[in-house]
């Protein structure tokens, strides 16, 4: 699956919306593809006391729910539809849930894509 799909797919679910007055979601999209070719969705929630999460978590979860933990590509857009590169939590842990993850192509702008393990240079599980 090219990027473009992917990034398309990650749109689809872009549905910016206010939960309630401390809480807000769908600011974000994220698709994942996994290993075995399935595309993953998420969308970010965002509370006032950052018990939230990011589009990237939401698309691991339904991942891990559905039996896979190995990511092969990975893009978040927001609702103008910007490229946006994971933040450092979402970073680590894809790179938690398997050592293949850090071939992972992850989409960073409209112009550069780069593995996981660029991402993470001084991973702390590669010191001995």
């Amino acid at each position: 699956m090219e990027f473009k799909e992917l990034y398309d797919r990650a749109m689809s679910v872009v549905n910016p919306r206010k939960l309630t007055d401390h809480t807000e979601a769908g600011f974000v999209g994220a698709a994942i593809l996994s290993e075995s070719g399935n595309v993953y969705l998420g969308v970010n929630i965002d509370s006032d006391c950052s018990v939230g999460f990011c589009a990237e978590h939401a698309a691991i979860a339904a991942m891990v729910t559905a039996g896979e933990n190995v990511i092969t590509k990975v893009v978040a857009v927001n609702a103008d539809g910007k490229i946006l590169p994971p933040c450092g939590r979402c970073r680590e842990f894809m790179s938690q849930l398997s050592e293949k993850n850090m071939e992972a192509e992850v989409m960073v702008n409209e112009n550069t894509i780069l593995k996981l393990k660029d991402l993470l240079p001084f991973d702390w599980k590669a010191v001995k």
